[in-house]
């Protein structure tokens, strides 16, 4: 089987969808399923010959709906080399081409599947300043994705609430099948002291305090300000666990607003390392008491499992659509997201005896392996694509 992937970025440096993919390929080259990429990367960029699997980069893609005249070319001549089609993400080029290129090849071309990554949330249709966005989003579905969508041979989604949400935000939307087939995470790295060691490079005191991690580019999505704020206040209990808000955008303007907040803390107990990743990434995780992010809107989540695959607890809104499987494992604490709910994920968990914390976090890694582990994902993904 040779299943073809349709993404309009494979940069590393975006995680997200980009990363989703990657994994999913991981998880189908163990099943001996062949993958390729078809990308509006820029040829030249380093990370393109540096994958294990063909990536054909077919930009750069233009600004705004990142188009690229070579992508429609390359499909009407590669299309037929597959068994299935996967459009990962909506509301770029990318869709509107896959789906005109199966349409010139008629009943012969292969079936064109949607992941949606969670672009169909009713989040982005209700933000607040995202209204001119949800305008542009409602006419986009009536002229180009809404075909897209009803005409796919299947929607895939991550998890249930997922599928259910993607309902809500617009008319018509009549998808042939609707499916959850889950996104599996890798197993991660055994823990080594050096990833101890390659953390605390990062951060000097680490090992010397317990601590809370969040784990996340610093955004108004994420929440950070809402848990900064939380903790300053002192919803940890006292001796609070120190707080360690890690990710890319300390130097944006919300970034040095969270920064500020964290003026509120004692001295010395909220720090703010920037990006980690690799080895000290993975030492952040395994060193941490709990994995806290308070997003306001989160499809899946990346982060949050990886924690869990680190036996960690998680202490999450129920804006991050896996919530439900989440608190059915009691794989961790969910509040609303908003700055009362944070307070009170930090108050509830700093109630906790450290017994019931050990607890909670074995339970974490059960759900990871239950739910969230890269052969059951591929499993159900490969049901449905062969089910077709």
């Amino acid at each position: 089987m040779n299943i073809l992937h349709i993404t309009a970025d494979m940069d590393p440096r975006g995680g997200g969808v980009c990363q989703a993919v990657r994994t999913m390929i991981a998880g189908l080259t163990a099943r001996g399923v062949a993958s390729e990429v078809a990308s509006l990367d820029d040829p030249t960029a380093p990370y393109v010959a540096a994958e294990a699997f063909p990536l054909h980069a077919l930009g750069p893609g233009r600004r705004g709906w990142a188009y690229s005249a070579r992508l429609g070319p390359w499909l009407d001549a590669h299309l037929a080399r597959f068994d299935a089609v996967i459009v990962h993400g909506l509301w770029l080029y990318p869709s509107y081409a896959a789906r005109r290129a199966r349409q010139r090849q008629g009943a012969g071309a292969p079936p064109l599947f949607v992941m949606p990554h969670g672009m169909l949330d009713p989040y982005f249709q209700r933000a607040p300043g995202r209204r001119l966005k949800a305008v542009r989003n409602w006419v986009y579905w009536k002229l180009m994705e809404g075909a897209v969508v009803n005409d796919a041979a299947g929607v895939l989604f991550t998890c249930e609430e997922e599928r259910r949400l993607a309902r809500e935000p617009f008319r018509p939307y009549r998808p042939k099948r609707e499916l959850v087939v889950g996104l599996g995470v890798e197993e991660p790295p055994v823990f080594v002291p050096a990833m101890r060691a390659a953390f605390a490079e990062r951060m000097p005191n680490a090992q010397a305090q317990p601590y809370l991690l969040f784990l996340s580019r610093l955004h108004e999505k994420k929440g950070a300000d809402m848990l900064v704020q939380a903790y300053a206040g002192g919803a940890a209990g006292a001796p609070a666990p120190h707080l360690v808000v890690a990710g890319p955008g300390l130097d944006t303007p919300y970034g040095q607003r969270v920064r500020a907040l964290a003026a509120g803390a004692p001295a010395g107990t909220v720090a703010f390392p920037g990006m980690v990743a690799g080895a000290s990434k993975w030492g952040a995780f395994y060193g941490a008491a709990a994995f806290v992010l308070p997003s306001h809107q989160e499809n899946f989540g990346i982060a949050v499992v990886e924690a869990l695959a680190c036996g960690k607890p998680v202490l999450i809104s129920n804006q991050i659509n896996i919530w439900r499987e989440i608190e059915a494992a009691g794989a961790g604490l969910v509040a609303d997201a908003t700055p009362a709910g944070t307070h009170g994920l930090l108050t509830r968990w700093s109630a906790l005896t450290p017994a019931e914390q050990h607890a909670m976090g074995q339970r974490a890694r059960a759900a990871f392996e239950h739910y969230f582990a890269t052969g059951p994902a591929t499993d159900r993904l490969l049901a449905a694509l062969i089910a077709t």
